[in-house]
């Protein structure tokens, strides 16, 4: 949150995008609104709706299952525990959650676990080929199968569409002869009801084993494929189990015979698969990263064909639950897609379709945020540069922050991780530097779908790590301005590891200059408001200005005791400063951020710093100018850093002081960008979040102000109260206002007269009549009074008429009233030795006085 101070700027945080999965477990409930996911060690469940979290749960494990009715959470960890939970709702719409039992489920780690539809089974299996089912509720084994010691690499849970004679059932001979002998003499199932549910495992072997749940054996073993068994369903419709594998084909096997249907090569390792509605379709995804439908009864592709994604678009996991109209597919970069299933709905026997349309993405996190900017005219998308070879295009909602599963599209195209990235005046032009030691013009065109590759630029050494375009706008009359999709920009600056600077023609897609720019590693360059300058920030401690048209050194900025970060010129229509020796024009001002730990405003005119701020503890790593609200009489300029140290902090311009500090992260800041109109600041930093925040500063003000003369009117009821004699209404008032002396002052008033217990009756009834709340507040009260010699007697006096006034257990169940008590005693104590002290000195008074007075007797006397 922003720390703030009265008349400050202020920003509080609008929205964060935050990770919500890092790989592992991903599951859905029956109603598809829970979606359960493994963040580090830690199980989220978010509303697939909103984005809103509902639970988290914290150390977990690695491997989890969130039941079809979302009842229970079961875990399973590397400490080869097992741990059931149960899930409920509460009151608040977020889920509640308790530990039911710890169980130790096999000897190896457990691999793969699976549910029944019901949620009343679970099937765990475990490295070692052994299998068990387990109920949910009683937390105890039904069945254990011993496979050979070959990892379990799938589970399915279904039921026969009825039940099966033996001829009919598939089942072995050997089997045969077993179940016969065991029916004979030996002990026979009892649960009549299980005699139709199956539980397939596949292994890394490639083979499926059948285990019935009735007889509590295997009933056939299903030798085929020859690699890991990756995906199991079943359609009770066509009475037939799908197996798909690493071996790259997909079968359909007979549950009256086990024998093999249909095998389809799919040419690519499968790593999801199943049935779509009554199981004429079935749906695969593997490493190519795209969802495929087929044909169940004959195994024809009734989707398009599609070219092959990337290794990050690579498809681990797919999840379609029965009755949602879309299939989940998790991809290895940790992005989750929904495809919608609306187009199969009257898919023909000979038909045809296009690849499933994307509902929405869902980045599960987007690693660590290295650069970030506005794109487009009304500033609608973000564009995030993640420690990748990818832009990701980020839709923002109507209050300027993003919501969940708004990633639009992904810019490919860079064969290494994108270090920088800038964005033109009009927003449909980015720029992009990466490791691979090219930059890219890319074109945004969200109207049309479009997000395209314009150009490459090829010619540095080594990677860019600084890139900028120019920013001046076109005259409103020009074609530029009204087409800007049309006109690139002309130029694009670039700065390199390999030390040097270039100038690209676009339209040329050639370098017009190079220059040997600086002696170390080029961290950023800026192009001022009108193209005229630029300048290059580097590793060896400082910041040049150059001219954009000649590519000539104007000015070096030397100050920076260690490499500089981040450079910004001021916007044109920034007004002057306060420096420290007098007026500067803004729009003659620039920006800088060291590893010193320090910005520093320059003065283009004659290159000189003009002030510096100190207060990060560690680097700072981007600077940014903010906007002066309309509203802001003051005029003030104000400045945002991002730093090392996690924070994001706002400065005066023109005092050098820190605003308020943003902290809302736990890692580096590395991006920072300002909203042009609303100055909404967005933060981006290595621990996978984005931040919104809100320039909250005319609320603030207003609410200051309001809270201001609701203070004076009600310091004035207050004195009205006690002047009328209203002890209620005062004494309530005046601890809601927090008035200690006030209140002292009304009791000190009070005891003097000397009625009830505390003086006046009215107040013992208003103090026999407090709420939990005001009674602790008194007695914290009487707790800061009693430390006083001279308020000690008034403490004392009310003390006495709470306890008077209250049961004991009253005052006992008061929370932090321990130690309100333990401060009572110890003055207390201090308070009753002093006294006796003055009573046993008064008796000695008393003697001397009564000595004197017998003296003075008998000189009467003898003068007498």
């Amino acid at each position: 949150m922003a720390t703030k101070s009265p008349y400050q700027t202020t920003f509080e945080p609008e929205r964060t995008i935050q990770p919500i999965y890092t790989g592992g477990s991903v599951a859905l409930d029956l109603t598809g609104r829970i979606l359960a996911t493994t963040l580090g060690e830690d199980a989220l469940l978010t509303d697939l709706n909103t984005g809103r979290q509902l639970a988290r749960i914290e150390g977990v494990g690695y491997i989890w299952l969130v039941t079809p009715s979302a009842s229970h959470l079961v875990v399973c960890s590397r400490s080869l525990s097992m741990r059931i939970y149960s899930l409920r709702p509460s009151p608040s719409n977020d889920i509640k959650y308790e530990l039911l039992r710890t169980l130790k489920p096999h000897t190896t780690p457990v691999i793969v676990l699976a549910i029944d539809q019901t949620s009343t089974l679970l099937a765990t299996g475990a490295a070692d080929g052994v299998v068990k089912v387990w109920d949910i509720r009683g937390g105890h084994a039904t069945h254990s199968f011993h496979g050979p010691n070959v990892l379990i690499s799938a589970l399915h849970f279904f039921e026969l569409v009825a039940s099966q004679n033996e001829e009919q059932s598939g089942i072995s001979a050997r089997n045969r002869r077993k179940d016969r002998k065991q029916s004979n003499g030996d002990e026979a199932p009892q649960n009549e009801a299980a005699r139709d549910f199956r539980l397939a495992s596949g292994s890394q072997d490639g083979k499926v084993r059948i285990w019935d749940l009735y007889k509590k054996n295997c009933a056939s073993v299903l030798d085929s494929h020859v690699s890991d068994v990756r995906a199991l369903n079943f359609s009770r419709e066509e009475n037939v189990l799908l197996t798909a594998s690493r071996d790259k084909t997909i079968m359909w096997w007979d549950a009256k015979t086990w024998k093999v249907r249909k095998v389809v090569p799919v040419l690519e390792e499968v790593e999801a698969a199943g049935f779509i509605g009554d199981g004429r379709l079935t749906y695969t995804g593997g490493v190519n990263g795209n969802i495929r439908i087929w044909q169940s009864d004959n195994g024809r592709e009734v989707t398009e064909p599609q070219s092959p994604g990337s290794e990050a678009d690579a498809i681990v996991d797919g999840i379609l639950m029965p009755g949602l109209p879309f299939i989940l597919s998790v991809q290895s970069d940790h992005t989750m897609v929904l495809h919608s299933t609306s187009s199969l709905e009257e898919v023909g026997s000979s038909d045809t379709i296009s690849p499933l349309e994307e509902l929405r993405r869902i980045s599960g996190t987007h690693d660590e945020i290295i650069d970030l900017g506005y794109l487009l005219p009304d500033r609608s998308l973000l564009a995030l540069a993640t420690n990748s070879e990818d832009v990701r295009i980020v839709s923002l909602g109507q209050d300027g922050s993003a919501y969940f599963g708004a990633d639009v599209a992904q810019l490919k195209g860079h064969e290494d991780i994108i270090l920088c990235l800038d964005i033109d005046w009009s927003g449909h032009w980015i720029a992009t530097g990466a490791k691979d030691n090219t930059a890219r013009l890319w074109r945004i065109d969200p109207a049309n779908s479009s997000y395209t590759c314009h150009e490459t630029f090829t010619g540095h050494a080594e990677s860019l790590g600084a890139i900028s375009l120019p920013k001046v706008v076109p005259a409103e009359s020009s074609a530029a301005f009204n087409h800007p999709l049309d006109h690139p920009p002309e130029y694009i600056m670039t700065g390199s590891k390999d030390r040097t600077i270039k100038r690209w023609d676009v339209r040329k897609s050639k370098a017009l200059y190079t220059r040997i720019a600086h002696e170390k590693d080029i961290n950023a360059i800026d192009t001022n408001h009108n193209a005229q300058l630029f300048a290059s920030a580097s590793q060896d401690k400082t910041v040049k200005i150059w001219s954009v048209e000649e590519g000539e050194t104007l000015g070096v900025l030397r100050g920076h005791r260690r490499g500089v970060w981040t450079v910004k010129f001021a916007p044109k229509d920034t007004p002057t400063i306060v420096g420290d020796s007098g007026l500067v024009a803004g729009k003659g001002l620039i920006l800088t951020g060291s590893g010193d730990k320090t910005l520093k405003i320059w003065s283009l005119s004659d290159y000189s710093c003009l002030r510096t701020f100190e207060g990060h503890t560690h680097s700072i790593l981007k600077v940014a100018w903010l906007n002066i609200p309309k509203d802001d009489r003051r005029k003030h300029v104000h400045v945002a850093s991002a730093g090392g140290d996690g924070l994001v902090k706002i400065w005066d311009a023109s005092t050098g002081e820190a605003e308020c500090t943003l902290d809302n992260h736990e890692d580096r800041v590395w991006a920072l960008t300002v909203h042009p109109v609303t100055n909404m600041v967005v933060s981006g930093s290595g621990d996978s979040t984005v931040t919104f925040w809100k320039d909250t500063t005319s609320e603030t003000h207003a609410a200051s102000s309001a809270a201001a003369t609701q203070f004076v009117e009600q310091e004035q009821e207050l004195q009205n109260y006690i002047r009328a004699g209203s002890y209620r209404e005062a004494i309530t008032l005046s601890l809601q206002l927090n008035h200690p002396a006030r209140l002292l002052s009304l009791f000190t008033s009070v005891i003097s007269q000397g009625e009830g217990l505390c003086g006046v009756k009215a107040v013992d009834e208003v103090l026999a009549s407090l709420s939990d709340e005001q009674l602790l507040k008194l007695m914290l009260r009487i707790r800061d009074w009693n430390t006083n010699a001279r308020n000690a007697a008034v403490a004392q006096r009310i003390l006495w008429t709470l306890v008077k006034s209250y049961p004991a257990s009253r005052l006992s169940n008061l929370k932090g009233v321990r130690e309100v008590v333990d401060g009572l005693k110890s003055h207390s104590e201090k308070h009753y030795k002093r006294m006796e002290e003055l009573v046993d000195e008064s008796y000695l008074v008393e003697y001397t006085l009564r000595e004197m007075d017998g003296l003075l007797g008998s000189q009467d006397v003898v003068m007498a």
